[in-house]
């Protein structure tokens, strides 16, 4: 008797925003392997063009005909001093009812105990310890660290080996630079940009703005 296998199909996904963040993004699906990534939706003006290979599709007009076909997606626009186009995107998936999934790199490390909220991106070697929690539509980027107990709130990027200490709250929209170091137990405001090598010692008022080294 001859058995045979039915392949399994992977869901597929559309990225929105087609820059470099989108490369990185990825660059984790593709090790990931648990999405098929049907396309790319970015500016009118590189409908046609490709990145890394995948087709871009259409602009954000095209995104409740491609719900028609694909039912997940994840923003992949960047986030550095403004996250609007981000939080834009986002809402707008959110209100065409599509799915946003958490992605996570093989090579990170979630703890169990930990949270991450829907549309949350967590990078290469990035850790989340436990106890930790992470809002919705964030970016914890390659070998940032996300200690026990701290909790970033929605909208933030947390950027490249970025150590967010034990019990410290980072308020929503707000993004902590590369290699910024935060003393345990503090809070970072909402709306806060940190520019990168910073050490952050002592709470930070909302819509603070503070230059890296």
């Amino acid at each position: 008797m001859v058995i045979l296998q039915s392949e399994t199909t992977k869901p597929e996904i559309i990225l929105v925003g087609g820059g470099g963040h989108c490369h990185s993004v990825i660059d984790v699906i593709e090790l990931q392997d648990k999405y098929e990534i049907l396309g790319i939706v970015d500016l009118s003006q590189n409908v046609g063009k490709t990145v890394l290979g995948y087709d871009v599709l259409g602009d954000d007009a095209q995104l409740p005909v491609l719900y028609k076909k694909v039912q997940q997606a994840v923003v992949t626009i960047g986030h550095i001093k403004d996250n609007a186009a981000r939080v834009r995107v986002y809402e707008q998936l959110k209100t065409i009812g599509y799915t946003l999934p958490v992605i996570i790199s093989p090579l990170a490390y979630v703890s169990k105990h930990a949270q991450v909220g829907e549309g949350s991106v967590v990078m290469h070697h990035a850790i989340v310890n436990a106890g930790a929690k992470i809002g919705v539509n964030c970016i914890i980027n390659t070998k940032a660290l996300i200690e026990h107990d701290a909790v970033v709130e929605n909208h933030c990027h947390i950027a490249t080996a970025a150590v967010i200490n034990g019990g410290v709250r980072v308020r929503q929209h707000s993004f902590v630079g590369s290699n910024v170091m935060t003393k345990e137990m503090i809070e970072i405001g909402e709306r806060c940009v940190i520019g990168g090598g910073a050490n952050i010692l002592s709470n930070m008022n909302k819509n603070s703005i503070l230059k890296g080294r």
